[in-house]
């Protein structure tokens, strides 16, 4: 079974609260995460010190159990490098 292209295989969070997006079929995008920043859930990451540590999961791009964003999103919202 082939690898979904939007699976995140590699994350480089910067410090203006954008990523920068490997996924598994090598494209490579930059997802700006500032319009998340607003919802509850994602109020953790206003500090750039927690924004810093996203890490990709095996899936997605995650900062803890709780948060997370789906890799089909952050496919589809990302511009292409």
């Amino acid at each position: 079974m082939n690898t979904p292209v939007w699976v995140v295989k590699e994350v480089e969070p910067r410090t203006d609260y954008t990523l920068l997006l490997t996924f598994a079929n090598g494209e490579r995008k930059v997802f700006d995460a500032r319009p998340l920043l607003n919802k509850p859930v994602y109020a953790p990451l206003r500090d750039v010190n927690v924004f810093l540590r996203a890490q990709a999961d095996g899936c997605s791009v995650s900062w803890n159990e709780d948060v997370d964003i789906a890799p089909e999103h952050l496919y589809a919202a990302s511009t292409p490098v």
